[in-house]
């Protein structure tokens, strides 16, 4: 009798952690979701607010105080930390903290500009044990906590918390606790009356214990078993099957985790998630890259829907998915001569799902190109912030000791020769005093004023601008449209300035005329301005050194025109391209310089002018 007593206990013991243990899962799962949601907004709020109010300084104490008020100034972000803790039964606050601890926005006010409080990590209870939980839920009321960093620089940069009162946790499982703990009562007094009573009616109680755990793990009891000779064995089994399929849960979850959390941080690939019925999950914004229609697929959309069936894409994956359940590891050639690298990992069980990423080596070349041009741009930057101020000073100074030199020569013959040598270096002296004042104006801060504007507008100003040069030179201008009209959040100044010198630089190019195109389109989910001129190209030996500052092939070029082109676009988000054939006698010899800028999300397309 205390032997089945003992036994049923335990086995109660057992079915209630990890029933209790599941339900904490689910309470964190849910919770995760929700501390990605508030990183979202978090990433909407700086992304708008900085550029609204960028740092004035590269100084750490600027760049949190325009971070503070970027947090502050989100409407959107304010409203997702009332929702937090108006909506979800378990969050009694949540907040934002900087990296040293500091608390910038929060739920409660209480908690602003405050140290992060103390408290209990919530993932510890998955690992608990059964005194652990009970005291976890029925112990003092105490609030835990989980939080989720925004990493920059590999850095935890801002971290998200959300406070989980015990109380709330309790209230939220007891119902189903109640209803757990009858279910092992009952199993208890059943227990007992079968020790008591050694007969075989003991053994019904044990059956119907068995077809409730049958139940709980998805079987149907079979009538034509025999159960005063199986039952108990039969008991052990459900039971480890219902233990079973717990832990094979647990694990789905967690590569599901793992597999989100690799997508959100994949920078120029595209990830999709699908579920084991291949319908999409969720998907990163840059899918739209590898898609024909350059549109993002709605969740729940099926893999056959999104790659054409025709496409090599399409054809490659969709042997894959009818294939064995293996990795899928290989490069293909798509249409226009692309190579894409596509890795399909397949979840091994059922509820894993698959991982399909999709990789362009050439969109990975040009982002390393555009890294070093951005590197060597801020150097220079950094160079030239000293530059204007330890070379400004002695060149006043200089100049005027030589002004005052000339003055005390005189015009006297004997004086004549060194008053020439005076004149030169007075000359000399202007002339490296107008290149230190150009180095400051390069590094001086610029503040775009970003407007909503249509990018054919823009292009169409630098044509009027440039026609009659144009016409001078002997250089047949075209300006090509498609059917809409690209919309762009920029600084419509800035950008004319950065087109047009781009539009000079070819036509100095070609000093006996030629032909110079010009091209407004959109290219998926950004809008790009295509230039082609038919000069005589650049040496592929100097093409990567054009935006470096004062590098010129002209003898009387500044050489700065393209860096602040360069500087330009990229204060936008975008990116510049240059491609050119410099071999006499090619069809296509002339350069090709495109631009390439983030469309506005949400924005109706117009149509052009023709």
């Amino acid at each position: 009798m205390l032997f089945t007593f003992c036994l049923v206990a335990v086995l109660s013991a057992v079915f209630l952690v990890e029933v209790l243990r599941e339900r904490i899962a689910q309470t964190e799962a849910a919770n995760n979701v929700l501390l990605h949601e508030f990183l979202e907004s978090t990433r909407d709020a700086l992304q708008h607010g900085l550029l609204e109010v960028p740092p004035s300084t590269a100084d750490q104490a600027d760049l949190r105080q325009s971070v503070t008020h970027a947090l502050h100034a989100a409407s959107a972000l304010q409203d997702t930390l009332s929702a937090l803790t108006r909506y979800s039964p378990d969050i009694q606050d949540a907040f934002l903290s900087d990296a040293s601890g500091r608390v910038l926005i929060a739920s409660n006010a209480a908690l602003l500009q405050s140290n992060t409080p103390n408290r209990r990590n919530f993932g510890q209870a998955h690992e608990a044990s059964l005194k652990g939980l009970w005291h976890l839920l029925f112990g003092d009321a105490e609030v835990l906590n989980m939080s989720l960093s925004l990493d920059r620089n590999g850095q935890p940069f801002l971290v998200a918390h959300l406070g989980l009162r015990s109380t709330f946790l309790r209230e939220a499982y007891a119902p189903w606790l109640h209803t757990a703990a009858l279910l092992s009562c009952f199993a208890l007094v059943a227990s007992l009356l079968v020790a008591a009573t050694l007969s075989a009616a003991a053994l019904r109680p044990i059956s119907t214990i068995e077809k409730q755990l049958m139940l709980l793990s998805g079987q149907t009891a079979d009538p034509s078993s025999t159960p005063k000779v199986d039952a108990i064995k039969r008991v052990s089994s459900t039971i480890s099957r219902l233990d079973e399929q717990m832990r094979k849960s647990e694990q789905g979850r967690s590569q599901m985790a793992t597999n989100l959390n690799s997508m959100l941080y994949a920078l120029k690939d595209g990830v999709m998630l699908f579920n084991d019925d291949w319908l999409l999950v969720t998907a990163s914004d840059a899918v739209c890259n590898f898609l024909p229609r350059a549109e993002k697929p709605e969740p729940g959309t099926h893999i056959s829907a999104i790659f054409e069936t025709d496409s090599t894409l399409g054809q490659t994956l969709a042997r894959a998915i009818q294939g064995p359940a293996a990795p899928l590891e290989r490069s293909i050639e798509v249409e226009h001569g692309r190579i894409l690298q596509i890795s399909l990992a397949r979840g091994a069980g059922h509820g894993e799902g698959s991982l399909l990423t999709l990789h362009d080596d050439a969109a990975e070349q040009e982002f390393g190109r555009e890294l070093q041009v951005s590197q060597r741009l801020a150097s220079i930057g950094r160079l030239m912030t000293g530059v204007g101020h330890e070379v400004k000073n002695p060149i006043n100074a200089m100049v005027l000791h030589l002004e005052l030199l000339k003055g005390k020569l005189g015009v006297s013959a004997a004086t004549q020769a060194a008053q020439r040598h005076v004149d030169v270096l007075s000359s000399e002296m202007h002339r490296l005093d107008r290149v230190v004042q150009t180095l400051a104006d390069f590094s001086r801060p610029i503040e775009p004023s970003l407007q909503e504007q249509s990018l054919l507008a823009v292009v169409q100003a630098v044509v009027a601008l440039i026609a009659e040069e144009a016409e001078e030179r002997r250089i047949e201008l075209y300006l090509k449209t498609s059917n809409t009209d690209p919309i762009v959040r920029c600084d419509g100044e800035l950008l004319r300035q950065a087109f047009l010198n781009i539009a000079l630089n070819a036509m100095q190019a070609m000093p006996d005329g030629g032909t110079l195109n010009i091209e407004v389109r959109r290219d998926r989910q950004a809008a790009e301005v295509i230039m082609r001129d038919s000069g005589p190209g650049i040496p592929p030996d100097t093409i990567d050194r054009i935006f470096d500052l004062y590098f010129t092939t002209k003898a009387t070029g500044s050489g700065i025109g393209l860096s602040m082109t360069y500087r330009i676009v990229q204060m936008h988000g975008g990116a510049i391209r240059v491609e050119s054939e410099s071999a006499v006698g090619a069809l296509n010899r002339g350069s090709i310089f495109t631009v390439r800028l983030p469309l506005v999300k949400g924005a109706l397309p117009i149509a052009s002018y023709q």
